[in-house]
Order: C-alpha cells, then structure tokens, then sequence
C-alpha cells in the first residue's frame, strides 16, 4: 500500500494576485519553489490561512525574483491578494519511505522572502 505523504511546502505564502480570467493553478515564482524541490505541473494543495479554504491545483512558472503567488481560475476566488497561504507537495510511498521522510519547507515573510529553510523531522511542527 501507498501512503500519500507531505514532503514538500512553503509556509505562509503572501498572495500578491488572483487572477479568475486564467484557465487554472498557481503561479510562483521559482524561488520559492525550487529549493524544495517542487516542479512546475506538479499538484499541490494549497490552504488559505486567512479565511481556511483549501484547493488543490498546479504549479506554473512566474517571473524569477519577483516573489510572485498568483492564484488563477476558479481558485482566485477563493483567496484575496494579502491573503497568507501554505502551499503543499505530497508523494506517494510505502510505509516504510513515509517513517523516513523529511519534508524540506520554506518559511516566508511578508514579502514573499525566504525567512528560512528547514527539513521537518518525521512528527515534527514547523
């Protein structure tokens, strides 16, 4: 059996635009998703801190260095530009790969910088 477990996730994500005209997902700027190792196309789930919605969609490529979080489609009505929002990667693996696993995140402040990085100890908080 396969588990689906966190390995992946930016914490605390300012939303600096919601664009409901666009066909769907989010973009960020790679910055911020490269150094935990998420990738373009890839599903992720994101929660919405302020108001607790969540969404799953997929990752689009924004502009290197902007420390953009755009939430497109149906989902930018979910969010407001300020809104605070983690976005999560997930895999699937055996129970054995899951004990194991150390989820990498970034934590953000509210410009969209990396505060910090971490890898999560399995049953760890951030």
């Amino acid at each position: 059996m396969l588990l689906k477990v966190l390995r992946a996730k930016i914490h605390k994500a300012r939303v600096t635009e919601a664009n409901i005209d666009y066909v769907g997902s989010i973009t960020l700027d790679p910055d911020l998703y490269e150094p935990i190792g998420l990738v373009p196309g890839e599903a992720v789930l994101v929660a919405d801190i302020a108001n607790g919605n969540r969404f799953e969609t997929y990752i689009l490529t924004g502009i290197r260095g902007s420390r953009s979080v755009c939430v497109n489609g149906a989902a930018a009505r979910l969010v407001r530009p300020g809104d605070h929002v983690i976005v999560m990667g997930f895999g699937y693996m055996t129970e054995e790969e899951a004990r194991s696993t150390k989820p990498r995140i970034v934590l953000l402040d509210d410009e969209n910088a990396i505060l910090r990085s971490i890898v999560e100890e399995p049953g760890q908080t951030a």
